[in-house]
């Protein structure tokens, strides 16, 4: 089956949507499908408002429908809300073809968080985008339940993996490091909420892995912190590694493959009981999730390693990768639907 995805965030940016559609990906093709990735590579670009290191794709449009005319997909994924998004879905509806999309992002969070522009606004233009999609796959129950009582009636459950055998227990550098050692990896962008993990008062050493917008100022105003900057995601189990703790302070983050990613290295989580880590933080096992952040660290150092690893064994991209292979429709049902139904 030939399946088209399309998306804004693509290589070089480093992210969980990213990160999601390359091994989603890499299972598909593993199943024997065609798949083909649609992203601005190869367009003229502008920096997106207040995140100037993200690029969006400059009138798309032209692209997107050679590239599917070319392709004849089976079945078109649309997996951003951005510019590409936009040229696949006016595609898809201009030309009568059903498709299927994603919610990465708390994007209504993220963009008030930024200008202050209203949540039910964005929300209302949410609805208006993943409104003619046959599905609109979100990445845990509690996010699921949120939109819904926000009026959209189109999700569905399509969660996430991690690579247990790349991000396993390994080697634990001790040399040079004041214990216990809090670990955060992400974004340094205002939404993330990291200034609530740079203030807990907990004795050790801090690490932060990411770049982004606030990464200068925040090095600036916690000199005692180790900012050490983006790093591939192939090198990211060496920095899980050393960590006592993984502190995850986000409010607004739909799943948090990062989450999974330390529990799979062995590192317990500390963080808030809110959508994402609740669903996925296994609470007094894997991790501690508490309205305090520094006593859901303190709690967590007691937690076993082993017992973060066997939780974060329960996820892999095999089993997301069927989810949303259930969740796909055929672009024209009566063309395909055997070759569908066959390969779910």
């Amino acid at each position: 089956m030939r399946i088209a995805l399309i998306t804004d965030a693509w290589e070089p940016q480093i992210n969980g949507v990213v990160n999601t559609l390359i091994a989603t990906g890499k299972c598909l093709r593993g199943r024997g499908h065609e798949v083909r990735t649609i992203s601005p590579h190869g367009l003229s670009t502008f920096a997106c408002p207040t995140y100037p290191e993200i690029r969006l794709a400059y009138r798309p449009y032209n692209k997107v429908a050679a590239s599917l005319d070319a392709f004849e997909p089976d079945c078109i994924h649309i997996a951003t809300e951005g510019p590409m998004g936009l040229a696949a879905r006016r595609y898809c509806l201009h030309r009568g073809l059903d498709f299927t999309t994603a919610y990465h992002t708390r994007f209504p969070e993220y963009v008030h968080a930024r200008s202050r522009l209203p949540l039910a606004l964005t929300y209302r233009w949410l609805r208006w985008f993943h409104g003619p999609s046959r599905a609109m796959m979100v990445p845990t129950p509690r996010i699921k339940e949120a939109l819904e009582q926000r009026g959209f009636r189109n999700t569905a459950l399509w969660s996430r993996g991690v690579d247990t055998a790349h991000f396993a227990p390994g080697a634990r550098e001790d040399s040079c490091i004041e214990r216990p050692l809090l670990l955060y990896v992400g974004r340094l962008s205002v939404e993330k909420n990291i200034e609530a993990f740079l203030q807990i008062d907990v004795p050790g050493t801090k690490w932060v892995i990411g770049d982004g917008p606030l990464r200068g100022m925040l090095q600036e105003k916690y000199p005692q912190v180790r900012f050490l900057g983006a790093k591939p995601h192939q090198d990211l189990p060496c920095f899980y590694n050393c960590a006592d703790v993984f502190v995850f302070p986000s409010r607004t983050d739909t799943f948090g493959l990062v989450l999974i990613e330390a529990m799979a290295c062995g590192v317990p989580v500390a963080a808030y009981p809110v959508e994402g880590p609740i669903d996925v933080v296994a609470h007094g096992r894997s991790g501690i999730l508490h309205r305090d952040l520094t006593l859901a660290c303190r709690e967590a150092l007691v937690l076993r390693r082993a017992d973060a690893r066997a939780h974060a064994l329960g996820y892999s991209w095999e089993a997301a990768t069927a989810q949303f292979m259930q969740h796909l429709h055929p672009v024209r049902p009566l063309r395909v639907t055997g070759a569908l139904q066959a390969s779910a």
